[in-house]
């Protein structure tokens, strides 16, 4: 993203980097079986650039943007011959108190605008483009709730690496070269029991999330006999390096349904270090000290998927449509 110029040029698709929205569409589907359905497909993902462009054209200043992630079965429908070296499905977890389901999705359409219009006119062309060559499964709109923080009324997402830590942490490199540059990417579709939450004293609430509600400062619980969501979630390897992931969370809800929820969406350069968070809050650390924001907070998707770069992308595409 670095160098480019908003008053000129919508944001490319596949721009993992692109700022944080006040709005964005988080949009799964399955594909069809029939080879038809996959064509169709293909098309659509190869056209997806100019798409962003003609709907983010009509207002440069919405900085519409999409990125299109692939789930295992379908990268393998496409490319055959090669993958991600670490995509593979959403495996479940199961803890002693609370699990997290593994649920269907061969795209992921994560589409961001500053104007929650843009957002729906776009994957309303989107959709009609794929036709009926898919089957919707999850389709959640968010908003920026405030100073950027969940329905619980804590800031969401300070942790999240800025500058150079930014690529380092959530683009794949040298390690595997042929997908340089792509992101695996983590969904889930979290639903909060905001009456529970509310009975919480402030203080636990703190003590739980592991920062203060109003200003967002860190706490320390590293001497704590039960360690908190920012610390089950911080990711450290054999040798105390830490590993950071890109968050793009965002609320979303309906009141008049009492639904109010959190989608969680991850980008990282290695799926281990997710799957790593994942467990140590469902299964605890140590065993059995589960997250204790999962007691007010429920999963009812899990899902993986490799988001590739713009280029990547257009070779699986024409790999696929059988193109030299």
């Amino acid at each position: 993203m670095s160098g480019k110029n908003w008053e000129r040029v919508p944001i490319d698709a596949q721009s993992v980097d692109a700022p944080l929205s006040l709005s964005a569409v988080f949009l799964v589907v399955t594909v069809a079986n029939e080879p038809a359905a996959l064509a169709k497909v293909a098309s659509v993902l190869g056209g997806l650039d100019d798409l962003v462009k003609t709907v983010g054209f009509r207002d440069l200043s919405g900085r519409l943007s999409c990125i299109a992630g692939i789930g295992r079965d379908l990268w393998d429908r496409l490319c055959p011959d090669r993958r991600p070296l670490e995509l593979r499905p959403f495996a479940a977890i199961k803890g002693a108190v609370h699990s997290a389901p593994s649920t269907p999705g061969d795209l992921l359409f994560h589409i961001r605008s500053e104007r929650p219009d843009m957002c729906f006119e776009f994957e309303r062309i989107l959709l009609g483009s794929l036709g009926e060559s898919v089957t919707v499964v999850d389709e959640v709109s968010g908003f920026r709730y405030f100073d950027a923080r969940d329905l619980l009324g804590f800031v969401d997402g300070t942790a999240n690496p800025t500058g150079l830590d930014l690529p380092a942490s959530a683009l794949v490199g040298d390690e595997d070269a042929d997908f340089a540059g792509g992101s695996y990417v983590v969904v889930q579709k979290y639903l909060h029991d905001l009456a529970a939450w509310a009975r919480i004293p402030t203080p636990l609430q703190e003590e739980i999330i592991g920062r203060t509600k109003i200003d967002n400062i860190e706490i320390d619980d590293d001497d704590a006999p039960r360690k908190s969501h920012k610390s089950l979630a911080t990711i450290e390897d054999a040798d105390g390096n830490e590993y950071d992931i890109l968050r793009d969370n965002m609320p979303f809800g309906r009141p008049g349904q009492n639904e109010f929820g959190t989608y969680f969406i991850g980008y990282s350069r290695y799926l281990w270090v997710i799957e790593k968070m994942l467990q140590r809050m469902y299964v605890g650390e140590p065993s059995g000290a589960y997250d204790r924001l999962l007691d007010v907070s429920t999963p009812h998707t899990g899902t993986t998927f490799f988001a590739p770069t713009r280029p990547m992308l257009q070779t699986l595409v024409e790999e696929a449509q059988g193109k030299p």
